[in-house]
This record gives structure tokens, sequence and C-alpha cells, in this order.
């Protein structure tokens, strides 16, 4: 289980440093695409093969099966970690996370999140929750 936050950057060539207490747990590589919020998500290769396999029972005949497998497969790819701990950033998947500059990593359970500190950070972030909307949310899933 990926968790704890990090601020880091990206630098000039597009990589991005996992902290070491994910790499770990990622072992030699990752698979990195598209969030569904407008961040990146890593995901270790065991549980994107999991997450292809739940994806794949889905019905292709509903358009927006298709549309949601095209966002989340398109652009993914395999990475693995230099020296450094560092992982390369294909520039549609930097554009599509609007990354700059600087970055808040996070782990996020099975997967961890890049976000780019200036969406992280807005006060009207989709991707955050205030207590109120955290009970509810999780109230219809008896949590």
């Amino acid at each position: 289980m990926f968790m704890g936050t990090y601020y880091n950057s990206i630098d000039a060539k597009n990589r991005v440093i996992v902290p070491s207490r994910h790499r770990d747990k990622l072992g030699g590589s990752c698979v990195l695409t598209k969030g569904l919020d407008p961040c990146l998500v890593i995901y270790s290769v065991p549980d994107w093969e999991k997450q292809m396999e739940k994806i794949g029972e889905l019905p292709e005949s509903d358009p927006a099966i298709r549309a949601f497998i095209r966002h989340f497969c398109a652009n993914a790819v395999e990475c693995g970690f230099d020296r450094q701990g560092r992982i390369v950033v294909p520039q549609e998947l930097k554009d599509y996370a609007r990354i700059q500059k600087d970055l808040v990593t996070m782990g996020a359970m099975k997967k961890i999140e890049i976000w780019a500190k200036e969406i992280w950070e807005t006060p009207d972030n989709e991707g955050k929750m205030d207590s109120d909307e955290f009970a509810s949310a999780l109230e219809k899933y008896n949590f």
C-alpha cells in the first residue's frame, strides 16, 4: 500500500524522482498513465495487470467504456528507474497533468498520484473534499 505525501519537481529532461519508499514497493519498473483527475498515476506492474483484467471485463459495446479504456490505456507507459530513482514522463502525460516544475507526489493505496503543485493547491481542486463530503461519499458504501 502506498501512502504519504512528498514534494518534488520534474527536471528539464522530464524526469521525476519516485520517492524511495514507493520505489521499493514497485520493484524494478512501474506503469505511468493518466489519472481520472488532472494528475498522473503510477501502478506496480502486478497492480496494473489486475486493473487491466477488471477493465477487460467491462462491456466494450458501451461508448463510455470505450472512452474510459482509451483514456486509461492509450498513453500508459511502462517505466524503468534510473540510478537516481527517476522515471521519464512523456510529454503527452506532462501536458495532460499540466505539470510545469513543482510536484506533489502522494501514495493513494494501490497507486501513486503525481499532481502539479499549482493544481493540487488551488482552493477549488475538485480532487479534495471537506469532511461532510467525505462522510456523505463513504456513507453510501456503508463505511
